[in-house]
């Protein structure tokens, strides 16, 4: 058995915070680079040069990639040989979420739903906790922004709508949301599971690096012929025509009941900010 602080945890998560809201991913700005490539519209290639080009403003001067730095979502891989010790996980992490977002000098976007009274510090953070073999504990912070949230959806399809249900369902909501989640965006989908199982999924799908490929072949495919569906529609680099509208789409998938065909798409914008580290 192994013990950990949770002021580490804390500690941690105060980074975390931080680096993930200022330094974006090197397979971002790969996938940018190879969009950049492929892109007709003179306009489209300028955006997508000024995305680059704020982003390195961001990391050279520790300042946000973007204004809106997001719902905390913290995603936890716990080691079942782990004890926590010092405190609650929960408290520790959103006491994190405080520090990173004061340091940082993040944005405070979280608020009560009906007086939209803000709370002043960014909690609560959104955790998901995982047990999982071992005595390492893997914390993943993903600010998630209030624009593309706003376009992600979750549907109950019928068994008979298949895969071709899944794809007209996943082209018609990037279509719908138009410019909104400021695009290029990366599409995260979630099948199967129950109404709350495939939301999870598709958000933590959107962990995966752009450009790797999905781990079932099947998935695979289905991701590369949504991809092409969702870059002919001409919505392009925030939403001003082109054919980068989309840099990625990630699937994951589960098991469901025999009369369910849970789907979920969680939409991201290009800053697809996530950071993590094991301890």
């Amino acid at each position: 058995m192994r013990e950990i602080d949770v002021k580490l945890i804390t500690e941690k998560v105060r980074e975390l915070c931080i680096i993930a809201n200022t330094d974006l991913g090197e397979d971002v700005l790969q996938a940018i680079d190879r969009a950049m490539e492929k892109e007709e519209s003179p306009l489209g290639i300028e955006i997508l040069k000024e995305l680059k080009e704020n982003a390195q403003i961001a990391m050279e001067e520790k300042v946000a990639i973007c204004q809106d730095t997001g719902f905390a979502v913290v995603f936890i891989e716990l080691g079942q040989d782990v004890h926590l010790v010092g405190g609650s996980l929960k408290e520790a992490i959103f006491e994190g979420v405080r520090q990173g977002y004061r340091d940082g000098y993040l944005r405070k976007s979280i608020c009560h739903p009906f007086t939209r009274a803000n709370t002043g510090d960014n909690t609560p953070a959104i955790i998901h906790t995982e047990i999982v073999p071992g005595d390492q504990l893997k914390i993943t912070v993903a600010p998630k922004g209030g624009g593309s949230e706003n376009m992600s959806r979750v549907v109950m399809l019928t068994p008979s709508d298949g895969i071709d249900g899944i794809k007209r369902y996943v082209v018609e909501r990037v279509k719908e949301s138009g410019s909104n989640p400021c695009p290029p965006t990366i599409v995260g989908v979630g099948i199967g599971g129950t109404f709350e199982m495939a939301a999870i999924l598709a958000k933590k799908s959107l962990l995966r690096p752009l450009g790797s490929k999905n781990e079932d072949p099947e998935l695979d495919r289905l991701e590369f012929e949504i991809l092409e569906e969702i870059n002919r529609l001409g919505i392009g680099p925030q939403g001003l025509g082109g054919r980068t509208t989309s840099l990625a789409v990630h699937i994951l998938m589960m098991p469901c009941h025999i009369a369910s065909f849970p789907l979920a798409v969680n939409i991201q914008c290009h800053a697809q900010r996530h950071k993590e580290i094991v301890i």
